[in-house]
């Protein structure tokens, strides 16, 4: 179907007075850089690089393959440019998924040793990049010896609970909110507190830094109050031990709740409002929300979240290991919208996460083993994993790493080119947003990015199936620095109109004319 071509007048005067008046309004306001805006990447270690050939993903398969990741070269060309490394559980656990730990002070022997930890914790720091670990400190594992050892650490009743076990052999129950094989701990007992700060110690003196703090909501059920509390006492303990390291917690509700757990001084929570399949990226990838719908709802929640933190940084994510795979989202997509959404992630300001594979385009829905498939290197790989135990079997919808290397239009070279943008414009990960209404149409939204030291970028970003041509006259953003497109159609410029093909995303520099 051909495109039709829509070109939008807009006035000049009207163009600068916004730019300008947004940039007078905000000055001052806007946050100072930070070392933690950076671009994670979460990996799944049992189901990532096997290096030993036992079909489990494992540490030194993972070291091995870190150069896929960043290769430490500055401008390589051949990385993803990645610069934190978010590791999924690895603590020993008598399941697949690891988040029912048997010891918070080792490594699963299924992944390796301590020392194979160490290996690729040393791999990642001469990259410049950084290693937060996932610590689930709501629950242990049933078998950790705390259970027995030290009840106390525990809650305990008499009576029967919502959400409580019943002890094996005993007429006493036991809190296990997820279920029966992880009891939840007593986060007010002074043991399990000492036990904590044990933990964080073990790991930030071994050079870790920072923590994915798993369902943080749990702490204390359906108590916002006491969990913030709780936050910040680990908040404290954390910084008193490294003021640098980062620490991002998982608050699966809404946003107006999650927002007040940045009373806690935490660095990050993830954006949830964004993310999943129901989320703000995926209804504007649908067309069910406008383009601007996505830039206004940034500058909404960044002043949400300052309220409550004024050095807040922001968690975005698209999926997770929780999430059905984004590929499901949108039926019939060639990858045009899994590319576009990606971009939107991607593009959004602080440290923004990325779940392997969503690189790829991978597949995977329903249980919690489809989420985590293999990582799709290649179908004779020898780094191949098998994938968890009880996985369905199922063939992904577009080709392997190996094979989309090979086709400049994949979706893996436009991740790498959004990675790349991102990298390349401190500002996006750092500054604030401001939508330019004049610059911004039906289908069209264009804004601001500017943090102070580091300037202002323009972002203009098509939403729509259609052609569509956006006058920048009269600003200081008519020199097209960067561009995304998700076919062959590239963003160009005629004068001083930027033209951008459907889905299409152009990135401008200001430029000084004094």
């Amino acid at each position: 179907m051909r495109n039709r071509f829509r070109f939008h007048k807009l006035f000049a005067l009207a163009a600068v007075c916004s730019l300008l008046l947004n940039g007078c309004a905000n000055a001052g306001k806007v946050r100072e850089p930070e070392e933690n805006r950076r671009t994670c990447y979460e990996v799944f270690v049992y189901s990532f690089a096997d290096g030993d050939g036992d079909g489990i993903g494992d540490l030194s398969g993972l070291t091995e393959r870190l150069s896929y990741l960043n290769d430490g070269k500055d401008g390589s060309g051949e990385d993803l440019e990645f610069t934190e490394l978010w590791l999924m559980p690895v603590f020993p656990s008598p399941t697949y998924h690891k988040y029912d730990t048997t010891d918070y002070l080792n490594i699963d022997p299924a992944y390796g040793t301590l020392q194979d930890f160490d290996r690729l914790l040393a791999a990642c720091h001469q990259r410049n990049v950084k290693v937060i670990l996932d610590l689930a400190l709501n629950h242990t594992s049933v078998e950790h010896p705390w259970f027995t050892e030290h009840p106390e650490y525990y809650n305990f009743s008499d009576e029967p609970k919502t959400g409580y076990a019943k002890l094996s052999g005993s007429d006493r129950y036991y809190e296990a909110r997820f279920w029966e094989g992880m009891p939840d701990l007593n986060l007010d007992s002074p043991g399990v507190r000492e036990e904590i700060e044990k933990i964080l110690e073990f790991w930030l003196k071994r050079g870790v830094d920072g923590f994915r703090l798993d369902a943080v909501t749990s702490y204390y059920t359906e108590d916002t109050g006491k969990n913030v509390e709780f936050l910040t006492w680990l908040n404290r303990e954390v910084k008193k031990q490294n003021p640098d390291a980062y620490l991002v917690g998982e608050c699966w509700t809404g946003q107006e709740t999650y927002a007040k757990y940045y009373d806690s001084g935490v660095d990050s929570f993830f954006d949830f409002a964004f993310a999943d399949q129901d989320g703000i990226i995926a209804n504007v990838v649908r067309g069910t929300k406008p383009v601007s719908y996505y830039a206004k709802s940034l500058e909404k929640e960044e002043a949400l979240y300052k309220e409550h933190n004024p050095s807040y940084i922001n968690a975005p994510f698209y999926t997770n290991h929780d999430m059905g795979r984004s590929t499901g989202y949108y039926a019939y997509d060639d990858g045009t919208r899994t590319k576009f959404a990606g971009a939107l992630n991607l593009l959004m300001p602080g440290n923004a996460f990325l779940y392997y594979g969503e690189e790829l385009g991978m597949k995977g829905s329903g249980k919690d083993e489809n989420k985590r498939a293999p990582m799709q290197w290649g179908e004779n790989d020898p780094m191949l994993c098998a994938g968890p135990p009880g996985m369905d079997s199922f063939e992904m919808k577009f080709d392997s790493l190996d094979r989309q290397k090979e086709d400049p239009g994949s979706i893996f070279h436009y991740y790498k080119n959004v990675l790349r943008i991102r990298n390349r414009f401190p500002v996006i990960r750092n500054g604030s947003t401001h939508v330019q209404d004049a610059l911004t149409t039906e289908t069209v939204c264009g804004f601001t990015r500017e943090a102070e030291g580091e300037g202002r970028v323009l972002l203009v970003i098509n939403g729509g199936e259609e052609m569509e041509a956006i006058s920048l006259s009269g600003t200081h953003f008519t020199k097209l620095s960067d561009s995304l497109s998700v076919s062959e159609q590239e963003v160009a410029m005629q004068g001083d109109t930027v033209i951008l093909p459907p889905f299409g995303i152009a990135v401008f520099e200001e430029e000084n004319n004094d």
